[in-house]
């Protein structure tokens, strides 16, 4: 039974089978991001991070975009006349604790990309750990359309999903990718119909939250440390991790299931 726990003019948080559902949810603006749902969606994965009962989180968008990117409006909106606005602080004090907080969090994240995803709306999806979309989806770098450069980590995550050659080619010209190219460089991971993507990516997230969360999160730590170790680094970090998750309950569990021919199960713990 799907619990709505809150509802407000910025997110939607529901809970069910262990996974948290965090919905960007102001559809009338194509879910672009103001700061205070950008306050509001830190504070919702800081939540999930403390929450015993999450093991996985979901993350989308309501209505015809996963996001349309940084809420400019807003922005250029409240500045006084001839004032130019400080964008570099605005990454600092709302976007760059979500990208964190997303690298972070001990949990998998799935993000189900539906419509356009923008901009930094886009690079918080690439943030996620596996990323889905519509088939529909359009992938946007438009940065350089309005004199910009690619942010909320979107310099750093996309080089390394694509390659050098393609990122530049990609950022450089502000042109939409759509979901099957973006599937085909490695961008993201899965492209499903459009009737089909939220179904299918609660039944991702359902299943990740069943497997052994601290063996999750400790892959997720391999992942982004491989892309800076060399070889040796990445081997020693492998074996100290490796003793760690080897204490938990979950992987007795799995080594006893496995003796036993039967399927484990997994606690999160």
């Amino acid at each position: 039974m799907e619990n709505d726990l809150a509802i407000d003019s910025c997110l939607r948080i529901d809970k069910r089978a262990a996974v948290t559902s965090i919905t960007l949810n102001r559809p009338e603006r194509l879910n672009a991001l103001s700061l205070p749902l950008l306050e509001q969606l830190h504070q919702a994965l800081r939540e999930a991070a403390v929450d015993e009962s999450c093991r996985c989180v979901l993350l989308t968008g309501a209505g015809r975009a996963f996001s349309s990117g940084a809420d400019l409006q807003d922005l250029v909106g409240a500045l006084k006349p001839g004032e130019r606005p400080d964008l570099g602080a605005a990454l600092e004090s709302h976007y760059h604790p979500v990208i964190r907080a997303l690298r972070e969090l001990q949990k998998p994240v799935v993000a189900a990309v539906n419509g356009t995803a923008a901009g930094a709306g886009l690079n918080i999806a690439l943030a996620c750990d596996l990323v889905m979309a519509a088939r529909s989806a359009r992938l946007i770098q438009s940065f350089v359309n309005i004199g910009l450069v690619p942010d909320a980590g979107g310099s750093w995550i996309i080089p390394r999903l694509i390659g050098r050659a393609r990122a530049a080619r990609w950022l450089m010209s502000g042109e939409a990718l759509g979901a099957d190219q973006a599937c085909d460089w490695g961008l993201i991971a899965e492209v499903v119909d459009d009737s089909d993507l939220h179904a299918a990516a609660a039944t991702r997230a359902e299943a990740l939250a069943r497997q052994p969360t601290l063996a999750l999160a400790a892959i997720k730590t391999l992942i982004d440390a491989s892309s800076e170790n060399d070889l040796q680094a990445q081997l020693a970090l492998e074996a100290s991790t490796q003793t760690r998750v080897g204490y938990s309950e979950d992987a007795l569990e799995g080594v006893t299931a496995f003796v036993q021919k039967r399927p484990p199960r997994f606690q999160g713990r």
